[in-house]
């Protein structure tokens, strides 16, 4: 994508022009934009080799600047999440969200923390919003159908799967957590049915072989 696109696109996305540099709010400090980029790149370098609190160092003179940035919040959301720091990485999406209102991403970020901490009604709290704006979200009806089944909520939660398994009949996440909404509900003859179809799919699908395995 070209940089004037990028630009025109953060622009009209209320962001500023900053976020072509990577921050996308009000700055304390202006940075160069070979820094910010510098930061970012090095930033992916330490995440690949899992050096996430160095991925985060390297990103901290762009929080700094911009510390109501969309995009450098985003980052910092994921990179937390990733070094198991729960708390650090909401205060980074929920700054996220708050700059970027109708981001699907920031808000979809923001409920791995959630779920890493078994939050799981904020979990489902959040994802509701993202499907009130994107009600067949892949991603957002995954993660509450999850949210549903770890709060007992079996009938709801199958209500999601069976939904969206009509638009992906062959999907293996959601023919697993549809297997382990019927366990939850101590159907076995239905979960190991689904099982089976997972592993025609996927083969070496470690959920389906250790639940069939019962």
């Amino acid at each position: 994508m070209g940089g004037a696109l990028v630009l025109a696109l953060a622009l009209a996305a209320g962001l500023g022009s900053a976020a072509l540099a990577g921050s996308g709010g009000k700055g304390k400090g202006e940075l160069a934009e070979t820094d910010i980029r510098d930061s970012y790149h090095r930033s992916y370098r330490y995440e690949k080799t899992q050096d996430y609190d160095e991925a985060i160092k390297t990103l901290l003179p762009v929080s700094q600047a911009y510390p109501e940035g969309y995009t450098v919040n985003l980052r910092l959301g994921w990179l937390y999440y990733l070094a198991g720091k729960f708390t650090n990485a909401q205060k980074h999406y929920e700054t996220a969200m708050k700059v970027a209102p109708y981001s699907l991403d920031a808000k979809l970020g923001y409920t791995l923390p959630l779920m890493a901490r078994e939050l799981y009604k904020d979990v489902e709290v959040f994802t509701r919003q993202v499907l009130a704006i994107d009600p067949a979200n892949y991603t957002g009806n995954l993660r509450l159908a999850f949210a549903l089944r770890m709060q007992s909520k079996l009938d709801q939660a199958e209500q999601v799967l069976v939904a969206m398994l009509q638009l992906y009949p062959t999907d293996v996440k959601y023919l697993t957590e549809l297997g382990l909404v019927h366990v939850a509900r101590g159907s076995r003859d239905a979960a190991r049915g689904v099982f089976r179809e997972v592993l025609v799919l996927d083969p070496e699908n470690p959920v389906a072989r250790h639940q069939l395995a019962q």
